[in-house]
């Protein structure tokens, strides 16, 4: 926004500073002219000459020339030594800003990697100047992790589109190829890239937070993922444990159905060969309630499990099934949690698999 040139906000406490000690000045001379020079007669007194013989009787007049240019002189050194200590003491009070102000300019070029690191006690400026840092290292992560998300999902989506346009490529060199094995290849890629590009976007809505927010059962959203996926369990010779209490929260129903179908998704995708277990329990606590997922499956690490919430992270066995997905399951998860102002936690199973809870705040009573 261009701004017309002002007065700097130095020489404003400048001024600030020299006209309240004029201020004060003046009335300190008044005060002495009202508490003391008032009582000094107007007119010369008699005295009688064996009293005080070397004595002196002022008068008001006297005392008024003499303090006149005295005070005059106080004044103009006052206003003097106001401007110039103001100046002084300004400049020392706002160096702080001066420094958040440089730190703001260079952001707005593009270092995110500045820091102001003010020194000293603690005070408004520090506590400006910490909440700045705090801002930039936010943003800087954000926009480091929106360049991986933009790299990671052109990568992606580069993938099918170039798989697509080798089969083309080899449909037209060989006509006596059989067109149904290439639609049906090419049925698999472009799905692929559908279901990748309706993640992404519904990683943007989450992120975005532009959701109505509603009266939500996880309970019931449990038992809806579970019917749904049924038969994939059944495919994979995944078996079901549920288990639980009624888990109202606040929120978007269709984010946090999608939460719950890729927990449970990724619990059957993630399991044993054969014979696998998935236990999805939900219970509410005084402030929150809890939904949590686990699965029989191979050991992970603590490391490994701290993972794959990354976008486009995959677990080894993710490449090789039917059901890969695109690498976004746990990273939605992790941001439709986040959305609703809950948190994620990925615990590896001593026997293999993984438990995964996610804790949100609870509904209040009453609410719709």
């Amino acid at each position: 926004m261009d701004r017309r040139p002002g007065v700097s906000v130095r020489l404003k406490l400048t001024l600030s500073y020299a006209g309240f000690l004029m201020i004060a000045g003046v009335l300190l001379l008044g005060a002495v002219w009202v508490f003391l020079l008032r009582y000094v007669p107007d007119r010369a007194m008699l005295k009688n000459p064996d009293d005080r013989p070397d004595g002196v009787f002022p008068i008001r007049s006297v005392l008024l020339d003499v303090f006149a240019p005295r005070a005059a002189a106080v004044l103009v050194f006052l206003l003097f030594f106001g401007l110039l200590g103001g100046w002084i003491l300004a400049g020392r009070m706002l160096a702080p800003l001066t420094r958040i102000a440089d730190a703001t300019r260079t952001a707005t070029k593009g270092s995110l990697s500045h820091r102001i690191r003010l020194p000293g006690r603690k005070d408004e400026f520090r506590e400006l100047a910490d909440a700045f840092d705090a801002m930039l290292a936010r943003l800087e992560a954000h926009v480091a992790e929106q360049q991986r998300f933009a790299a990671n999902a052109s990568h992606e989506l580069r993938t099918p589109l170039a798989v697509s346009k080798a089969l083309l490529d080899v449909a037209r060199a060989d006509p006596d190829q059989d067109p149904g094995e290439v639609i049906d290849r090419l049925h698999a890629v472009n799905t692929r890239a559908i279901d990748l590009t309706e993640a992404l976007l519904l990683l943007s809505h989450a992120d975005q937070r532009s959701f109505t927010r509603e009266r939500v059962d996880l309970s019931l959203l449990a038992e809806e993922a579970i019917e749904t996926l049924l038969p994939l369990a059944e495919k994979r010779g995944v078996t079901f444990e549920t288990s639980g209490d009624i888990t109202p929260t606040l929120g978007s129903h269709a984010l946090l159905l999608q939460l719950t179908t890729n927990l449970v998704h990724n619990a059957i995708v993630h399991n044993l060969p054969e014979q696998g277990t998935v236990w999805v329990d939900t219970g509410a606590r005084p402030d929150t309630v809890v939904l949590t997922v686990e699965n029989t499956g191979e050991k992970l690490t603590p490391q490994q499990a701290s993972t794959l919430t990354e976008r486009f992270q995959r677990g080894t066995e993710r490449v090789h099934t039917d059901h890969a997905g695109v690498g976004l399951g746990l990273a939605i998860v992790k941001t439709i949690t986040h959305a609703h102002d809950g948190t994620l936690t990925l615990t590896p199973r001593p026997d293999g698999g993984i438990r995964i809870a996610v804790e949100l705040p609870a509904a209040t009573p009453g609410l719709s």
